[in-house]
């Protein structure tokens, strides 16, 4: 691996900021100090300090984003912010979200590199547990929640795997429910709200896989999972 991707791939700065640390004679590998940007090292064995401080570079790493409404899903897009534009500038273009939101949704978002652990994820063999805030138009009956504990047909060749619902509150043609499902099909809580004949005005993703979002993270922002987080992330 070049040394400066290294450098940037840990946050060190961004591209141009550790080519400079370079070139400044910041950085040494195995004690001997590197002035060369494409000078290619071992990231699993070699020994890289900058500035005096030895780093362990980490081959996948793993980031909690609150996403926003208003942004997408996506990589990169030529007209909308998009989901990356909200993580550091100096991640690599290796990173990506896990799944999708709609724009309009809000909430738990997963962003990582690691392509094996986000197909598992999101594989339909897997049935992970994904739980959403969902505030309705409309009106819940107990026949509507039994429907959507036991699957509903939202147009697709088969119904909907059975959901949980927890009622938090009804008024008058309004309720507010937490849905939890283990599929990952398109618009599937808005569809399957469609399908009692509700409307869904607010959507917000409240956890995935056994970790939640938590009320630390506010709106637009992130932080990177621990290791006991990544391991529960795992065990699906």
């Amino acid at each position: 691996m070049r040394l400066d991707k290294y450098l940037a791939d840990l946050q060190m700065g961004t591209r141009s900021q550790v080519k400079d640390f370079i070139k400044k004679g910041m950085i040494t590998v195995n004690g001997e100090t590197i002035t060369k940007a494409d000078f290619k090292i071992n990231e699993n064995s070699d020994c890289v300090t900058c500035k005096g401080k030895t780093l362990a570079y980490q081959k996948y790493r793993y980031f909690l984003l609150h996403k926003p409404e208003g942004v997408i899903t996506a990589t990169k897009d030529n007209h909308d912010k998009t989901v990356m534009d909200l993580l550091p500038k100096e991640l690599s273009s290796d990173f990506f979200p896990v799944g999708r939101l709609d724009k309009d949704t809000e909430g738990f978002l997963l962003i990582t590199n690691d392509g094996e652990l986000s197909h598992r994820l999101l594989s339909p063999k897997k049935h992970v547990a994904k739980t959403y805030y969902v505030e309705c138009n409309g009106i819940m009956t107990p026949e509507k929640r039994q429907a959507l504990e036991q699957g509903v047909d939202i147009g697709d060749e088969k119904k909907t795997l059975p959901a949980k619902v927890e009622i938090i509150k009804t008024e008058e043609n309004t309720y507010v429910i937490e849905l939890t499902i283990t599929e990952g099909r398109f618009h599937q809580v808005k569809r399957m709200i469609q399908a009692i004949s509700g409307e869904v005005t607010y959507l917000k993703r409240l956890s995935m896989g056994g970790l939640s979002l938590g009320k630390s993270l506010t709106k637009g922002d992130y932080r990177e999972l621990t290791s006991e987080e990544v391991d529960i992330l795992k065990r699906n």
